[in-house]
This record gives C-alpha cells, sequence and structure tokens, in this order.
C-alpha cells in the first residue's frame, strides 16, 4: 500500500485492474485502518480517475452476494449521497411510487454517511426487515412491487471498510461506486450524482453495459431531480437538460424539500407524503423522480410517467406498497 499511495499522493491514476486487485486486498484484510483512510483521503482531494471507478466497481461486483432475481424486469432508483443538500428521501420515496405505479423496483441502499438520513435508516425505522435471501426478496417483489437491498447484506468485503467510513463522515468514492454496485443487476436504472463530471463518467461505463438506464445531476448540485433549477440527463439515447415546466409543474425553493434533523424526522416527512399529506413541492419532486424511473423502465413519454407517478402517490398505491412490505416484514 505504501507504494500505491506514493504514486497517488503524486498525481498517478491506478489502471482498472490494479483498482481492482486494491479493493479485493481491502476486502481480505490486507490493510490497516490507517492505510485505508489514507487511500481513501486521497480521493477527497483529487478526482477518481474512470478506469479506477471502473476497476473498483469490477471488485464490488464480483465479490457481491447476488440474489437470484435475474427474472424479473426491475428498476433501482439510487443516488449518490454526497450533495450536502440533506433533503428528504426523495429517491426513496420515489422508489415506492414507482413501485405503486406497477413498475417492479430492486431498491440499494445503506444507512447514511455524510448526511443524517439515508435510505436504510429511514426504512428500518419504519418497520422494513433486511434480508440477502432470494427466497424473502422474491416474495417481496412479487407481493408488493418492491424489495430493498441492505448494501452490507450484500457487500461483506466491505466489512473493513464501513466503520473507517462512518468514523470520517465525509463522502468518499464508495459514495460514486453505490449506484454502481446493486447486487440485483437490473436491467434498469435511474441514477442520481453529486457532480456533473462524475455524471460524465457514469455515462461513459453505463454505455458499455446492456442497461437501460438515466443518469441525473441537478445543476445546483442535487444528486437527484430536485425542481429548484433545471436537470442534466444522460441516458443511453440522448443528452438533455429537463426544467421543473417539463412535469408541467412550478419550480420549488431548497427549503422546501428538506430532511430535517434526524432519522426520526425524516421517518415522519416520509409517512406524511405517503399519506396524502406532503406539501404540493413535496408531492411534485417525488412525483417527478417516479416520473423519469417509470420513463426509463416503461419507455414511455415524462408526461405519461408523472401522471401514473401522481395516481400512485394521491391514491395510496404507494403507501399500501410500503403496508405490504411491513407487513411481510413482521412475519419474516
Amino acid at each position: 500500500m505504501k507504494s500505491v499511495l506514493n504514486r497517488l499522493i503524486n498525481h498517478e491514476q491506478l489502471d482498472r485492474e490494479e483498482a481492482r486487485n486494491i479493493l479485493v486486498s481491502i476486502s481480505e484484510g490486507a490493510y490497516n485502518t490507517s492505510q485505508i483512510s489514507a487511500f481513501l483521503t486521497v480521493y477527497m482531494m483529487r478526482s477518481i480517475g474512470l478506469e479506477e471507478l471502473e476497476g473498483f466497481r469490477d471488485a464490488l461486483l464480483e465479490l457481491c452476494i447476488a440474489p437470484e432475481l435475474g427474472d424479473y424486469h426491475t428498476i433501482d432508483l439510487c443516488g449518490t449521497g454526497g450533495d450536502g443538500k440533506n433533503t428528504f428521501n426523495i429517491s426513496t420515496l420515489a422508489s415506492f411510487v414507482t413501485a405503486g405505479a406497477g413498475v417492479l423496483v430492486t431498491k440499494h441502499g445503506n444507512y447514511g454517511v455524510s448526511s443524517i438520513s439515508g435510505s436504510s435508516n429511514v426504512l428500518e425505522q419504519l418497520g422494513v426487515t433486511f434480508s440477502n435471501e432470494s427466497g424473502f426478496l422474491k416474495r417481496c417483489l412479487d407481493e408488493t412491487g418492491i424489495c430493498v437491498l441492505h448494501a452490507p447484506l450484500f457487500h461483506p468485503a466491505m466489512k473493513n471498510v464501513a466503520p473507517i467510513r462512518r468514523e470520517l463522515g465525509v463522502k468518499t468514492f464508495f459514495n460514486m461506486l453505490g449506484p454502481m454496485v446493486n447486487p440485483a443487476f437490473p436491467k434498469n436504472q435511474l441514477v442520481g450524482v453529486f457532480s456533473l463530471e462524475l455524471a460524465r463518467l457514469y455515462g461513459y461505463l453505463y454505455q458499455q453495459s446492456e442497461k437501460n438506464y438515466a443518469i441525473l445531476h441537478a445543476m445546483d448540485g442535487y444528486d437527484e431531480i430536485s425542481l429548484t433549477g433545471p436537470t442534466k440527463v444522460i441516458s443511453g439515447k440522448t443528452e438533455q437538460v429537463l426544467q421543473p415546466s417539463h412535469f408541467g409543474v412550478e419550480p420549488i425553493e431548497a427549503s422546501q424539500i428538506y430532511g430535517g434533523d434526524s432519522v426520526e424526522d425524516s421517518a415522519a416527512i416520509f409517512m406524511e407524503i405517503l399519506n396524502g399529506r406532503g406539501s404540493k413541492a413535496q408531492n411534485d419532486v417525488v412525483c417527478a423522480n417516479a416520473a423519469m424511473a417509470i420513463s426509463v423502465a416503461d419507455s414511455c413519454s415524462l408526461t405519461e410517467g408523472f401522471e401514473r407517478a401522481r395516481d400512485s402517490l394521491l391514491n395510496a398505491k404507494a403507501l399500501e406498497v410500503l403496508n405490504k412490505l411491513q407487513k411481510i416484514s413482521r412475519e419474516q
């Protein structure tokens, strides 16, 4: 590791195989916590290279526990996090709205590291059970339209890194990897990223895959469609900039999508919205993200996607998805 750190400190980049091998070695316990911390810190101070990102992704996918869900036509709605915006759990809510609209969802997520409440925090607070058993996950998909893939259960190789990430409390390159390493290998993906530079890297890597995808970056820094301004969208077919008007809604203020100061706050906001008591701004931003996911998975227009999302949210179809998932969790 010493020679690798010296190279990185001198602004050299790793090639794909080197990056893969280092992450495999980390998973095998080959390095101590100080060395791992230093390795993570390098990538907080300089941009990650394309081959480095590719190699890290290869390692995590190679080492993951993959559930047997290949027969399902699913989508994952997952952001990198790390945007520092402290919004409520928009992509997680949008996942339930998407499932309520009839699109199967394999939701990959984790506890918050640089944020107050990650998707796993809020879902755990709401009584959702995490499991990596294929039978349980299939039942969730069959009966509710969604299953939750809590990252630590599927990426045991990262057990040596998780405590260090928690202690550092800032975004690392693992934020960049999260959406790329869904162990269910979904055929469709809606990815939110915290920078335009990372959106470009993702776009290049996803072009090499067989996935149907859209990569989102709000131009004012959010890793999702925020409706606070324009959003850059990169897909396999096109690049475009979406305005709130594309969804038939008005722009909103950042304060209107604030996520609270605790996991309990986040869970309360989550339930208020699912129960039909969300503000117009909250409802619009959730439905905009769900609309994009629906349009990616079902190849429909944004207008149709938004109408299906609104119907799912306001007619309690998304709430029913959560209720069923909670019931299955209690029976587990």
